[in-house]
């Protein structure tokens, strides 16, 4: 998805005890994400608050951070990063171009739906 780092970090899977009263830098804008993307209610709608804003960010960072640090006693450093570097930018522009076919796409079916739509109401 981003800038392959297999090149200069290494994988090792360990258990989330292990990690027991560390501190831990956290990708900030991907758990948000995450959150925004899963956290839905049964209609598929996020979650919002009265006045209609969106909320599932807030719910899900609250609720896995509170059990983090009760259950494992973690320190966690949220990061928010700035502009992406240089060596995503032709990751960027793939999705964009992706984003944009498939925008397109949606909107020629919906033209074409609601042309069928007006043609069948004529007759």
């Amino acid at each position: 998805m981003g800038v392959l780092l297999t090149p200069i970090i290494t994988k090792d899977t360990i258990a989330l005890d292990a990690l027991h009263g560390q501190t831990l830098a956290v990708d900030g804008n991907g758990e948000l994400y995450q959150f925004l993307a899963l956290i839905r209610l049964r209609d598929g709608t996020p979650l919002k608050d009265s006045k209609g804003r969106t909320t599932s960010h807030l719910s899900g960072l609250f609720y896995r951070t509170t059990r983090l640090i009760a259950e494992h006693a973690l320190t966690l450093v949220f990061v928010f990063d700035g502009s992406p570097p240089p060596r995503k930018a032709q990751e960027i522009a793939k999705r964009r171009a992706s984003d944009r076919a498939m925008k397109k796409n949606a909107w020629q079916r919906w033209s074409a739906a609601t042309s069928r739509r007006r043609t069948r109401r004529r007759r």
